[in-house]
C-alpha cells in the first residue's frame, strides 16, 4: 500500500528505488493523462453499473512557493509578487449515495507570468482562449464518456464558478449530451420582458421547505437551515457581448433561508438545470444532487492535507503532473474507502484489503498473534484503520471521516510491512499480492 504522506525518499525506503522514482517521473513519456488513462477506464466501468452520476467540477490550486527551485511555475493569486505553483480542474464522479467512483478528467496548467495585470482584457478574448474553457473541456471528457455509458445519466455539478453562458448554450443544442446542473451568480435577464432571473424565481409560490445540514465553517459550529423552495421554468437572454448565441431554455431553483440565525448569513441557492423540474420533488432531487458536490472538496483536501502534494520536491512542472496523476488515484482510493465502509458496510474487506494487511489490522488491534479465518467486514475493518488515526469510535463520532483514515492507513502500512517479514521463515519468499481489479 502506498504511504500518500511521506516524501519520495522515504516512501520508496532505499536510495535505489528512490532513484529510479525521480528517473520515472522525468521521462518526458511518462505524462498526468498517460497515467490516469487506465484510472479513467475503470472508473467508467464503475459508472456504467448506475443509473445516475453526479459528476462534480472544482478548481483547486496547488502552491509550491517553498520549493522556489520548481521549475515552470506560475502565479496562483492576484498580486505579482504572491504564492506561486499550479492550478488543478478535477472531475470526480459520485454515485448517488455519495460514494467517489473515480476521476474522469483531470486538467492542469501554470499561469503565464506575462499575462499577468491583463484581466481587464479578457472580454476580449475567445472562450476557447480563456481559463474559464476548462469547465466545457471536462463536459467534452463527460461526453465521450455518456457515449460509453448509455444506460447511466451524468449530470455536471458545478458550483458558481461554472455559471458560464457558453455551458448552458453546450447542454441544451445537442441531445443526448451529459445534463448541467450549477450554481447561478449572475442575475441575468429573462427573455420575456425587462425581469431578472433572482425577481422572477422569487414571485413563484413556495413548493415545500426542506432542512438542509450547514456545514462547520471556521469557529462557526455546524447547523441545520431551515429552506424554503421555489421553482419555476425560465428562458435567459445571452450576455450583451454574446447575442450571437441566442436565449436558452433553463428550469431553476431557488432555496433561501428565511430566517436564519442571529449574525448569520442566510443560506441562498439559485440552481440552473437542463432537466425538467415540474413539481417540489424534483426540485428538492436537484438540491439534494448539489449538496453532494461538496464531495470534490473533500477530496482535493485529502489531496494537499492526506498525500501532502504541496510537499512534493520536483524539479519542473512537468515531473509534479506525472506525480500529481499518482497521489490523485491515491487521494481517490482513500476517500473511496471511506464512503465504501458506509455504503457497503457488510462485504468483506478484501474488496479493499490485501489478506496481510487486513491480518496484520486485526492482530495489532485484538493485540493477538491469533487472527481468524475469516476478514471482518468492510465497515469494522474501516473503523479499525480508523482508530490507528485516532478513531475514538464513540456514539456521538459517527463514522470514521477522510482524516483519520489517512492517518491510520499510513500506519497500517507499517504494520502490514512488518507482519510479512515477521510471517515469513528464512526460507520463505514474500506473499505474492492478490490480484485486485482497483483504481
Amino acid at each position: 500500500m502506498l504511504d500518500p504522506k511521506r516524501p519520495l525518499p522515504q516512501a520508496c525506503g532505499s536510495r535505489a528505488n528512490t532513484k529510479a522514482a525521480y528517473r520515472f517521473f522525468d521521462n518526458p513519456r511518462v505524462t498526468m493523462s498517460g497515467i490516469l488513462q487506465s484510472h479513467y477506464q475503470a472508473t467508467v466501468q464503475r459508472v456504467a453499473s448506475e443509473p445516475v452520476v453526479l459528476a462534480a467540477q472544482d478548481t483547486t490550486s496547488l502552491n509550491y512557493s517553498a520549493h522556489p527551485a520548481t521549475e515552470v511555475l506560475g502565479l496562483i493569486g492576484s498580486e505579482v509578487q504572491g504564492p506561486i505553483g499550479m492550478l488543478v480542474h478535477s472531475t470526480l464522479a459520485f454515485n448517488l449515495a455519495g460514494t467517489p467512483l473515480g476521476l474522469l478528467d483531470v486538467q492542469s496548467w501554470t499561469r503565464d507570468p506575462e499575462d499577468f495585470g491583463k484581466k481587464h482584457q479578457r472580454k476580449e478574448l475567445p472562450f476557447e482562449a480563456k481559463e474559464s474553457v476548462r469547465w466545457l473541456r471536462s463536459l467534452e471528457a463527460l461526453e465521450r464518456v455518456q457515449g460509453q455509458c448509455p444506460g447511466t445519466r451524468l449530470v455536471s455539478v458545478g458550483d458558481r464558478e461554472a455559471d458560464i453562458y457558453e455551458l448552458l448554450v453546450w447542454a441544451t443544442e445537442k441531445p443526448g449530451r451529459p445534463a448541467l446542473l450549477v450554481r447561478a451568480e449572475r442575475d441575468r435577464l429573462w427573455a420575456e420582458g425587462q425581469a431578472s432571473l433572482w425577481a422572477h424565481v422569487s414571485s413563484q409560490p413556495v413548493a415545500g421547505e426542506l432542512d438542509l445540514q450547514v456545514p462547520r465553517r471556521d469557529n462557526r459550529p455546524s447547523r441545520i437551515a431551515r429552506l424554503s423552495v421555489r421553482f419555476a421554468a425560465v428562458e435567459l437572454k445571452p450576455p450583451a457581448l454574446k447575442k450571437q448565441l441566442g436565449p436558452v431554455r433553463m428550469w431553476a431553483v431557488l432555496a433561501r433561508e428565511e430566517a436564519p440565525p442571529a449574525g448569520r448569513e442566510p443560506v441562498e441557492w439559485m440552481l440552473l438545470t437542463n432537466l425538467p423540474v415540474e413539481d417540489f420533488a424534483g426540485a428538492q432531487e436537484k438540491l439534494r444532487w448539489y449538496a453532494g458536490r461538496w464531495g470534490i472538496e473533500v477530496f482535493h483536501r485529502v489531496l494537499k492535507s492526506g498525500c501532502q502534494m504541496e510537499q512534493r520536491q520536483l524539479a519542473g512542472a512537468d515531473r509534479l503532473e506525472a506525480c500529481l496523476a499518482i497521489d490523485m488515484v491515491v487521494a481517490w482510493r482513500i476517500f473511496h474507502l471511506t464512503k465504501l465502509g458506509r455504503q457497503t458496510p457488510d462485504v468483506p474487506c478484501t474488496v479493499y484489503f490485501e489478506e496481510h494487511e487486513w491480518k496484520a489490522l486485526v492482530a495489532y488491534v485484538t493485540q493477538s498473534p491469533q487472527v481468524p479465518k475469516e476478514p471482518p467486514k468492510l465497515r469494522e475493518a474501516v473503523r479499525m484503520v480508523a482508530s490507528l488515526g485516532g478513531f475514538l469510535g464513540r456514539k456521538a463520532d459517527g463514522e470514521p471521516g477522510t482524516q483519520t483514515m489517512w492517518l491510520g492507513l499510513q500506519r497500517l502500512d507499517d504494520l502490514a510491512a512488518m507482519y510479512l517479514v515477521m510471517r515469513q521463515s528464512p526460507s520463505e519468499s514474500p506473499a505474492v499480492s492478490s490480484d485486485r481489479d482497483y483504481g
